[in-house]
C-alpha cells in the first residue's frame, strides 16, 4: 500500500514522539477545516461547493458507467480527506502520492465496485500514513468504510518486527471473512503498486512479486477477479521470469496479424447464430502474456489461433446452450475441450461453457461462451456482488447474505475462506501460518464431499487431493485425533484414501479421548487445519513419534498339544481309534456341522461342513469320515481381528480376549498395511457356548471393525 511513499520531514531526520512516520501520540486533525481548504478555499461559494472535483472525474464517470445513479457526495468528501492528509507526500516515482489511491479507486470503479468500496480505497493510506485516525474515517463515514480501511492498514514493523507481513495478512484475511471488500482493495492496491515497481530497488521488486505471486494472485483466483489475477500474472512473469517473459513478448510481437485467422472465425460463428435466430455479441478476446506462454509450452508451435479466444455473450442461461448446439452442428468440435461451468459453477463463483471447435482449414479456435451478467462476474468476481450484504435474506440461493445470527457471511466462505479461517486461529506462529497459507493458496482446486454419521449431515469442501485425514479434521476437529479409519461411500478405507468430488465419507473416531494421532498422519494430510491439528499433537505427545501405531510385534511363543481342548470322535471302521484334529482353514467348535478326511498318517483332520476345503476334497473323490463331538464344551478357534492401527491396540484386544476367560495359545499380528492391521488368535475356550460373546468383546474394542473366525491357513511367519 504505502510501499512506495515518502514523506520530506521524515526523509529529513524527523524524530521523537511527533514524526509524521509514526501514528502514537499524533494530534487529532480538523478534518472539517482540512476539507475546506482544499476544496473549496476560502471564498468558496455554493455552485462550486457541489461540484465533484477534477482530480476524480475520471472515477465518477467509471463508477457512474456501472451505477448511474450513485451518489457522489461521500466520494468527493473522501478525496477531500486523502488529499489533504497526503499532501506534500510523494512516491518513490516523484508523483504526488495522491495519485495511488486515485488509482486505486479507478480500478474498482472500472470493475462496478459500489460506492462504499470506491470511498474506502481512496481512504485506504490514510490511517496507515497519515494523523488521520480510525477514529475520525468512522465518525466521518460510517461503521462500513471504517471496517474496510482498517482491514488493509498494515500492522507497523515497529511492533510486530519480521513477523509483520505475515500478520497483517492474516488481520487482512480475518477481515476479508467478514466483508469481502477489504481483498478487494488490497489486490487494486497491489495491483497499482506492481504496475509502478520499477522505481524499486531490483531484490525489492523480486520480494514483492513473489508474494504476489504465491498469496496475492491465488486469492484473487479465488475471489474470482479474472481481470486483476491476469495483469498480476503478467507482471510477475515480466520480473521472475525476464527471459521467458521477453521471449513471449517478442513472439506476440511477431505475430501481430494472428488475429485475423480468429477474425474469420467470429465473422462465420456471428453469421450461423444470426441465421439461427440467436441474438449473441462475438469478440475476439486476446491472450495475456502468461496464457501465452503456457499455450506455447502445452503445444509448441503456435497458430495464429492460439494468440486468442472467441467471446461469444448471450443474454439468457439457454442461450448458451443454443450458441453451443449451433458450434458443434456446423464445425467439428473439440470434444476433450469441452467444460460445462454453468451447471457446475466454479468455486469462485466462475461460470461459462468453454468448447473448442475447428475451421474448414484446420484452424482450431477455442471458444467461450456466457450471458453478460456471467462476464461481468468472470472478470470482476465478488467486485461485481456490490455489497453482498445489503438487506438479503439468509438462504442458500443468496450467498453472501447475513446469517442467521446475524453475522455476514462471505460468498464464499462455504468453501476456501472457511477453511482458511479456521486453521489460521491454530497456526501457532506468524512463520507457521505463512508457510501454511501459501501451501493452502497453491491448492487451486476444489471437491466436495459430502458427510454422514456424527453431526448434522451436509457437505465438505477440501482441496483436490485431500483424504479421510483431511476431511475427519474439517469434520470433526481436534476430536479427529482418535479417528481410527472411515467409510467412503459406504466401504471400509484406510485413512490414506484420497477423496473424489462427490464422495460420502464418514469417518470413524474411537471412544477412547486419549487416542491420538500417527507421525504417519502427516503423509496423507494435505489442508493446513489437519497437518497443524497432527503436528501439535505430536510435539505435546513426544513418545508417540517414536513408537509407530500398532507397530508389527513377533509371534507369540505360546503354544499347546493339539490334542487337548475339544474331544473329538471319529468313526473309522477297521482301524483303531485315530488321532483327530481340528482344521487350521476352518476351526470348526461346537456345535458347528462337521465332517472328517483322512491325511497323511492315518489321523483325520475335521473341518465345517460348510468349508472351501472340505469341497476340495469331496471333488477330488476323498471320502468323508464321519465324526461326532465329545462330551466336553471346551473348545480351540482361531480367530482373525481386522483393525485400524492405532497405540495400545494389542494391549486392548488380549484384555478383551482375557476378560472373557479364553486363553491365548498363539498370536500373529501382520506388519500395518495403508493403516490396517490383522491380528491372528488361536484361544482356547473353556465353553464353546462362550464364542459369540467373545467376538462381540473384540469387535467393541476401539478400532477393530470386524472379527471373524479363520477361513484359511495362517501365513507361515519368517
Amino acid at each position: 500500500m504505502s510501499a512506495e511513499a515518502t514523506n520530506p520531514v521524515s526523509e529529513a531526520g524527523a524524530t521523537g514522539p511527533d514524526a509524521p512516520g509514526r501514528r502514537r501520540g499524533r494530534p487529532r486533525i480538523d478534518l472539517r477545516r482540512l476539507g475546506r481548504a482544499a476544496l473549496l478555499g476560502a471564498t468558496a461559494g455554493p455552485a462550486i461547493r457541489d461540484r465533484l472535483p477534477d482530480a476524480i472525474g475520471h472515477v465518477a464517470d467509471a463508477h457512474r458507467a456501472h451505477h448511474p445513479e450513485a451518489d457522489l457526495a461521500v466520494l468527493r468528501r473522501a478525496y477531500v480527506l486523502a488529499e489533504s492528509s497526503h499532501r506534500g507526500q510523494t512516491r518513490k516515482s516523484g508523483e504526488p502520492y495522491i495519485t495511488h489511491p486515485l488509482a486505486v479507486t479507478l480500478i474498482l470503479a472500472e470493475l462496478g465496485a459500489e460506492t462504499t468500496t470506491l470511498t474506502a480505497a481512496l481512504l485506504h493510506d490514510t490511517v496507515e500514513d497519515t494523523e488521520v485516525t480510525l477514529d475520525q474515517v468512522h465518525t466521518e463515514f460510517g461503521d462500513e468504510v471504517a471496517y474496510l480501511v482498517d482491514g488493509v492498514t498494515k500492522l507497523e514493523k515497529v511492533d510486530y518486527g519480521a513477523a509483520a507481513e505475515p500478520e497483517t495478512f492474516r488481520k487482512m484475511l480475518v477481515a476479508t471473512g467478514n466483508d469481502v471488500r477489504v481483498m478487494s482493495i488490497k489486490l487494486a492496491d497491489r495491483l497499482h503498486n506492481m504496475r509502478t515497481l520499477g522505481v524499486m530497488r531490483p531484490e525489492k521488486q523480486v520480494r514483492i512479486a513473489q508474494v504476489t505471486r504465491d498469496v496475492l494472485i491465488p486469492l484473487a483466483e479465488r475471489l474470482g477477479v479474472q481481470a486483476l489475477k491476469t495483469e498480476l500474472e503478467d507482471l510477475v512473469f515480466a520480473i521472475l521470469h525476464p527471459e521467458e517473459y521477453e521471449a513471449t513478448r517478442a513472439l506476440i510481437a511477431g505475430n501481430a496479424g494472428a488475429g485475423d485467422a480468429l477474425a474469420v472465425i467470429a465473422e462465420q460463428v456471428s453469421g450461423l447464430l444470426r441465421e439461427a435466430g440467436v441474438g449473441a455479441e462475438v469478440l475476439v478476446r486476446p491472450r495475456h502474456f502468461v496464457s501465452v506462454h503456457r499455450v506455447r509450452l502445452k503445444r509448441g508451435e503456435l497458430r495464429g489461433s492460439d494468440f486468442g479466444r472467441l467471446l461469444v455473450l448471450v443474454a439468457e442461461d439457454a442461450d448458451c446452450y443454443a450458441v453451443l448446439g449451433e458450434l458443434h452442428t456446423c464445425f467439428t468440435p473439440v470434444v476433450s475441450e469441452f467444460k460445462d461451468f454453468i451447471a457446475a459453477p466454479k468455486f469462485n463463483l466462475y461460470q461459462s461453457l468453454h468448447t473448442a471447435v475447428a475451421a474448414p482449414d484446420g484452424a482450431v479456435a477455442e471458444v467461450l461462451i456466457r450471458t453478460h451478467q456471467m462476464h461481468q462476474v468472470a472478470e470482476a468476481g465478488v467486485v461485481a456482488l456490490g455489497n453482498p450484504y445489503s438487506g438479503q435474506e439468509a438462504t442458500e440461493q443468496a450467498p453472501g447474505a447475513p446469517g442467521d445470527d446475524g453475522e455476514r457471511v462471505d460468498p464464499t466462505r462455504p468453501g476456501w475462506l472457511s477453511r482458511l479461517l479456521d486453521w489460521q486461529q491454530s497456526a501457532p506462529d506468524p512463520d507457521t501460518f505463512w508457510t501454511s497459507l501459501r501451501a493452502d493458496l497453491a491448492q487451486d482446486q476444489e471437491i466436495t464431499v459430502f458427510r454422514t454419521g456424527g453431526g448434522t449431515p451436509g457437505t465438505i469442501s477440501l482441496p483436490a487431493g485431500a483424504t479421510c485425514v483431511d476431511a475427519a479434521y474439517a469434520q470433526h476437529g481436534e476430536a479427529a485425533h482418535g479417528c481410527l479409519g472411515a467409510r467412503v461411500n459406504g466401504r471400509l478405507a484406510p485413512l490414506s484414501t484420497v477423496l473424489q468430488d462427490g464422495d460420502t465419507v464418514q469417518p470413524l473416531l474411537a471412544q477412547d479421548s486419549t487416542s491420538g494421532p500417527a507421525p504417519q498422519w502427516l503423509d496423507h494430510a494435505r489442508t493446513p487445519a489437519a497437518r497443524i491439528a497432527i503436528t501439535g499433537w505430536l510435539q505435546a505427545h513426544p513418545e508417540t513419534a517414536k513408537i509407530p501405531a500398532a507397530a508389527p510385534r513377533p509371534a507369540a511363543g505360546v503354544t499347546a498339544d493339539r490334542r487337548s481342548g475339544t474331544r473329538l470322535r471319529a468313526e473309522l471302521p477297521g482301524t483303531d481309534t485315530p488321532a483327530v484334529r481340528p482344521a487350521g482353514c476352518c476351526t470348526p467348535v461346537p456345535p458347528d456341522e462337521i465332517t472328517g478326511f483322512v491325511v497323511r498318517g492315518g489321523s483325520v483332520t475335521v473341518h465345517r461342513t460348510a468349508c472351501a476345503s472340505a469341497d476340495t476334497m469331496r471333488r477330488l473323490g476323498r471320502s468323508p469320515v464321519t465324526v461326532h463331538w465329545g462330551d466336553t464344551a471346551a473348545c480351540r478357534v482361531t480367530l482373525v481381528a481386522e483393525s485400524f492401527g492405532r497405540p495400545r491396540l494389542l494391549a486392548d484386544l488380549t484384555e478383551a480376549i482375557a476378560t472373557e476367560g479364553a486363553a491365548v495359545v498363539a498370536a500373529t499380528v501382520e506388519p500395518p498395511s495403508e493403516q490396517r492391521v490383522r491380528h491372528t488368535y488361536t484361544l482356547q475356550l473353556p465353553d464353546a457356548a462362550g464364542l459369540p460373546a467373545l467376538m462381540r468383546a473384540m469387535r467393541d474394542v476401539p478400532g477393530v471393525y470386524d472379527v471373524s473366525r479363520a477361513k484359511h491357513p495362517a501365513s507361515p511367519r519368517p
